[in-house]
């Protein structure tokens, strides 16, 4: 048996809106974030392995994926690895998908899934916090989902963050590279943080109220960033509350200081899209909102389920 290969090409071409439905389509037909498998995680000598399974009824899959924090210095991405998608009735192999590309699509998938509930359609500054795949797959994946008519780019390396900004020019958007400090968040109603920063990128207390938050770039309880500040003032939806309470120092660390409870979080993913969070978190008014996003298998399964059936269609 042949077993097919689906790379970037076939990845890309589902789209931010295919994977941000396929993700939305599970959730409503009742997985329950709190019940998926946890990530495993291994240290190796390049960094960090992470094994991600997940299963439904119709397919299972696991995703290998590599982290390794001296890849771009060499000019190799820091993000490597594969997924594995079987026929969950009889664990027969239906493809094998590159699990990089699933990753920078499916993490900004997940983060437009939310912005989907936590922002009205119009965003009048975009505050873009990263310049690498997943800064770019973020700009891509909220254009798909929301108006956007200013961005302001936040990022370490001014020819990088040149590249992003002019980007989001072409696509016709007022676009401009932003002060070191994070403070262009003041006037922001929408922050995205695409970074592998351990510290806080910006000062919470500048966030306007009814603003969003969305941070995917830490995922070890050393590591956060967003600071205390937003995270005590902000209404919190996370993927899931096991994930949040064992993995991310943006929330473990406000917790340690007594300054957040885990009683405190609104909602996960599936209660944000099936109704099941507060009116002050989706109502757009009030406190900021922030939704923190670590990566989970089940959203890979997903992701990776939808550029299957596109390949086969």
């Amino acid at each position: 048996m042949t077993l097919p290969l689906l790379g970037a090409d076939a990845i890309e071409a589902l789209g931010p809106t295919g994977a941000v439905d396929a993700l939305e389509a599970v959730l409503r037909g009742g997985l329950d974030p709190e019940t998926a498998p946890a990530r495993h995680h291994l240290a190796v000598p390049g960094g960090e392995l992470l094994l991600m399974p997940a299963t439904t009824r119709r397919v299972t899959g696991v995703k290998i994926a590599g982290v390794a924090p001296d890849n771009p210095a060499n000019g190799l991405p820091r993000i490597t690895g594969s997924y594995l998608l079987l026929d969950a009735p009889t664990l027969l192999p239906l493809a094998l998908l590159d699990g990089a590309a699933l990753t920078t699509l499916r993490t900004p998938a997940v983060s437009a899934l939310a912005i989907r509930y936590l922002t009205g359609p119009v965003v009048r500054h975009l505050v873009l916090f990263g310049t690498g795949p997943q800064a770019h797959g973020h700009l891509a994946a909220v254009l798909a989902e929301r108006r956007v008519e200013r961005v302001t780019v936040v990022g370490r390396t001014p020819h990088r963050t040149d590249e992003l900004v002019e980007r989001a020019r072409r696509l016709g958007i007022d676009a401009q590279a932003g002060k070191a400090d994070g403070s262009a968040v003041a006037t922001a109603d929408l922050v995205l943080c695409c970074t592998t920063s351990a510290t806080p990128l910006f000062d919470g207390t500048l966030v306007p109220d009814g603003a969003t938050v969305v941070a995917v770039g830490s995922h070890t309880a050393d590591a956060r960033e967003v600071d205390t500040a937003l995270v005590s003032r902000s209404r919190v939806v996370v993927e899931s509350r096991a994930a949040a309470l064992s993995e991310p120092g943006d929330l473990l660390i406000p917790i340690a200081e007594g300054a957040f409870r885990a009683q405190d979080i609104a909602g996960n993913l599936a209660e944000l899209v099936t109704g099941g969070c507060d009116g002050e978190v989706t109502d757009g008014t009030g406190r900021p909102r922030f939704f923190k996003s670590v990566g989970a298998g089940w959203e890979d399964l997903a992701v990776a389920e939808a550029v299957h059936r596109a390949s086969t269609a």
